[in-house]
């Protein structure tokens, strides 16, 4: 049996696993019971309950997190000459179209947003086997396939993100960096929940959030309540 670090003991000891924390109190406790010597990120677990598998049951969507991921989201723009510009001053990381398509089918997957236009997202098709399983495949529905290359940079920057509920029924999304104050964590996540409550399906049936949990990349998971407004 794997020994538990010091660490581990005392953030175990100030959570209790039998209870069901309010949103405000995990955005709080996740800071004290995270202990890494980097800025962990902090996720959001939704358990749905929903079909995945039905198309009238996928629950799918973008949000704007108030306070940003505190990640610097690296943005690849595949965009014709005429939107280059556009795509350097609203501070894409990687600017092309032909040059970056070999370098993806050769296997190069270092970014984390790929922002594109409708006229080449032809181009992109064959590609699909290696954006798809990593989500990078870029999506009208996320605002990622666009004729203003400019605001979509600038909102994925800014901390816009995409979900989607996964193969088992759960969205999990980054919330924001331990370095956040409780209030920013709590603003955050709290966002992205409303903005799953409006996207539920009308043919759901029975409990729609079946459990949510809150971690750091290192913690315990909190539970957290789910009668959300």
């Amino acid at each position: 049996m794997a020994k538990i670090s010091k660490n581990q003991k005392e953030a175990k000891s100030k959570l209790d696993l039998k209870k069901i924390y309010s949103l405000e109190e995990a955005s709080s406790l996740v800071k004290e019971i995270t202990n890494t010597k980097f800025d962990a990120s902090i996720d959001l677990a939704i358990r749905l309950g929903v079909d995945p598998k039905k198309a009238n049951q996928m629950v799918r969507g973008v949000v704007t997190l108030p306070h940003g991921t505190g990640k610097n989201a690296r943005v690849l723009a595949l965009v014709t000459p005429d939107k280059e510009s556009d795509a350097k001053e609203a501070g894409a990381d990687h600017v092309g179209l032909d040059e970056y398509l070999q370098k993806i089918k050769d296997g190069w997957t270092d970014i984390d947003v790929i922002v594109t236009m409708p006229s080449v997202m032809g181009k992109l098709g064959p590609l699909g086997r290696i954006l798809g399983p990593r989500g990078l495949m870029p999506n009208p529905k996320t605002g990622t396939v666009t004729m203003d290359i400019k605001k979509a940079i600038s909102d994925v920057k800014g901390g816009k993100i995409d979900f989607k509920v996964d193969k088992t029924g759960i969205v999990h999304a980054s919330v924001g960096k331990v370095s956040f104050t409780a209030e920013k964590i709590f603003d955050n996540a709290d966002e992205l929940l409303k903005t799953i409550m409006k996207l539920k399906p009308s043919t759901t049936k029975g409990t729609y959030v079946k459990s949510v949990s809150m971690s750091s990349t290192m913690s315990p998971g909190i539970s957290i309540e789910t009668n959300i407004d």
